[in-house]
């Protein structure tokens, strides 16, 4: 994604459209809607992507009802009827390759529902719209330059199988011109279709959403299915599964996890502890190295509350089959700020044209660590690959500043209430109440 746009939705009343890179960090003071941010990105993901109707109340978030949702204007202003939301995505091919995609909500019952949804190529000449009224069927309808095509939902149908589901926009899409009396096709037409609004490739990748707050560590785990969830706590039986399943995934993901333990001064060697078969119980163990020689291997729930809290979130990062996408929040809890530099560096590394991490966060020591990095210049991530979204309030509103950084690492036209707290406190320290420059 390069952007996210919304109206109306939570406390943005105003259309605001928000710039997205490989590495996007949310900052601002709390209740100021960044995890709202976070979970319009992935209400809109189920919709374009997984086909579902999205579920506002869905771990790791819960906004409520339609009536937390929409925007309160207040007084005679009353509630919004209905919030919009929407997204640009680019394809990995980069240039102008890639699609629009927009959604409208309204109340349905209580919670929120996808009144109109619209694909479109960047240039807009070409969109799909499907319109779901609350009484009445679904309506298709079909635009490639200038000429347009209505359909029924019930005259259309698509057979495919949940492998494809992210297709179903394009199938909808041939559908629709296959069963035109009017239209002659090429025998090409898909293709050109897919190249056109989608960029020549629209397999849509696993987005991942994390909680603020990760599992807790236990002495000892009992092996169960392995799936992912927002808290992390399938990493730990994911690690022994590797250990005993996969040892060459194992072995690389165990020198990436120490390679950051030893960077953020948390641990220098992970292990599984197996206590008995394969199968079986087993413990996940932490050593820490000093003045050259190696210390106790340890349980994990007798080490710093820390590498608990972060191990899920480098985990998810580093393993092979890593999302693409992930939205994180406060990925830096109970580090200390060394380790959320070192954290800093990680995301660094891995964000990418096939990796992006938009990431809600409170720590002025991860973000200097990025800002200079990118000024460093001895990793591949470039100063148009970070965006910073500044959510500031504006009465009962907020504003999202979207904030750049330059090639000294930084930031640019960052308004005036930017980290306005930091300098003051910065000023009051060098300066007794009543003195200095301000009592000039």
């Amino acid at each position: 994604m390069r952007e996210v746009r919304l109206a109306n939705y939570r406390c943005f009343r105003e259309p605001q459209t928000a710039r997205l890179a490989p590495l996007t960090f949310l900052v601002g003071e709390n209740s100021t809607g960044k995890t709202s941010f976070l979970a319009l990105i992935k209400a809109l993901w189920d919709i374009a992507y997984r086909n579902r109707i999205p579920n506002f109340k869905e771990e790791p978030y819960d906004l409520g009802s339609f009536d937390e949702i929409a925007h309160y204007r207040g007084g005679r202003g009353g509630r919004a009827d209905e919030f919009r939301a929407g997204f640009v995505l680019s394809s990995e091919s980069g240039g102008d390759a890639g699609h629009n995609f927009d959604a409208t909500f309204a109340r349905k019952d209580s919670a929120p529902f996808p009144v109109r949804r619209r694909y479109s190529n960047l240039s807009g000449d070409i969109w799909i719209e499907c319109c779901s009224p609350m009484d009445g069927e679904d309506t298709i309808r079909v635009s490639v330059a200038g000429r347009e095509w209505e359909s029924s939902a019930s005259n259309i149908r698509i057979a495919f199988s949940p492998d494809d589901e992210a297709l179903l926009p394009l199938k909808v899409l041939w559908s629709i011109f296959a069963r035109s009396r009017k239209t002659k096709l090429p025998w090409n037409f898909r293709q050109k279709i897919d190249s056109v609004l989608f960029g020549g490739s629209f397999s849509m990748s696993e987005l991942y959403a994390s909680a603020p707050v990760r599992s807790k560590p236990h002495r000892t785990y009992d092996p169960i299915r392995v799936a992912r969830d927002a808290e992390g706590d399938y990493v730990p039986m994911y690690l022994a599964k590797e250990h005993f399943r996969n040892k060459a995934a194992w072995n690389g993901l165990k020198r990436e996890l120490e390679a950051f333990g030893n960077e953020a001064g948390l641990f220098n060697e992970i292990s599984v502890k197996p206590l008995g078969k394969e199968g079986g119980p087993f413990q996940i163990q932490i050593r820490r190295f000093g003045h050259g020689a190696k210390g106790p291997l340890r349980n994990l729930i007798d080490v710093g509350y820390g590498v608990s809290q972060v191990l899920p979130v480098i985990t998810e990062i580093l393993r092979e089959d890593a999302p693409p996408t992930m939205l994180l929040q406060q990925p830096e809890v109970h580090l200390h700020p060394s380790a959320q530099a070192a954290l800093g560096t990680l995301l660094c590394r891995v964000a990418g044209p096939s990796r992006q991490f938009v990431i809600e966060t409170h720590s002025d020591h991860l973000l200097d660590r990025v800002r200079t990095d990118v000024r460093d210049g001895e990793l591949k991530l470039k100063p148009a690959d970070v965006s910073i979204l500044y959510f500031e309030r504006n009465g009962i509103d907020v504003l999202i500043h979207s904030l750049k950084l330059d090639e000294q690492g930084n930031i640019l036209d960052a308004p005036n209430g930017y980290r306005s707290f930091f300098m003051e406190e910065t000023t009051r320290s060098i300066w007794k109440k009543g003195t200095g420059p301000r009592a000039a």
